[in-house]
């Protein structure tokens, strides 16, 4: 079993169950396929599970580490966003909404992806490597964002709290009552959210 899933706080787990996505932060395993760093690059992208036709041995030598996501909103709280190459439309989709959902940054439809990817590296952890969350009112989070909840991953979706695992999501509870909830899903994809991208979520 490869330790090739990521969960929403981003972290690479070892698990059975099958995933929606794949993943791509470069190269992180070594030549035993042991996960030797937690990313190469800052750009993480979300790719599609086959993209013409091709084929290759997962955690080939030398080649990038294919990780894999439960969904598109698991991908998205771990700190990723979709690839240019296998995914234009959800990229240049994604991109759009990100730069509107995000004005005080001034970018328009000409920044370069890259920029943007400088920032969701900032949003995703900090210079030790810790998940980077922060707190928000509940009314405020769109459908598709990720919190925790006693330590353990939350999808709010149709007004409600999803509990998160490698298999999929237990039955929706209520919101809590207090107002305030920490976020993982990186702020700036929290904004693109509501301002309109909407995310493939496995419910």
């Amino acid at each position: 079993m490869l330790q090739n899933r990521v969960d929403p706080s981003g972290n690479l787990i070892k698990t059975p169950a099958r995933g929606a996505w794949m993943g791509n932060r470069g190269l992180l395993h070594d030549e035993h396929q042991n996960i030797v760093r937690p990313f190469k690059l800052k750009a993480w992208l979300i790719c599609v599970l086959e993209f013409k036709d091709r084929k290759r041995k997962v955690m080939s030598p030398r080649l990038y580490t294919e990780l894999f996501f439960l969904d598109e909103v698991t991908a998205f709280a771990a700190g990723h966003r979709p690839c240019f190459e296998c995914r234009r439309k959800d990229h240049d989709r994604y991109k759009a909404y990100w730069v509107t959902g995000n004005p005080e940054y001034g970018y328009d439809s000409r920044v370069s992806i890259y920029k943007i990817d400088d920032i969701l590296h900032r949003e995703r952890m900090d210079n030790k490597g810790v998940k980077v969350t922060y707190e928000d009112e509940v009314k405020n989070l769109p459908d598709g964002t990720f919190v925790s909840v006693d330590g353990k991953p939350y999808l709010l979706a149709r007004k409600l709290l999803y509990e998160w695992s490698p298999f999929g999501y237990e039955i929706g509870i209520e919101l809590p009552k207090n107002k305030r909830i920490t976020v993982l899903t990186p702020r700036s994809t929290v904004n693109t959210f509501r301002a309109g991208y909407k995310p493939q979520i496995g419910l």
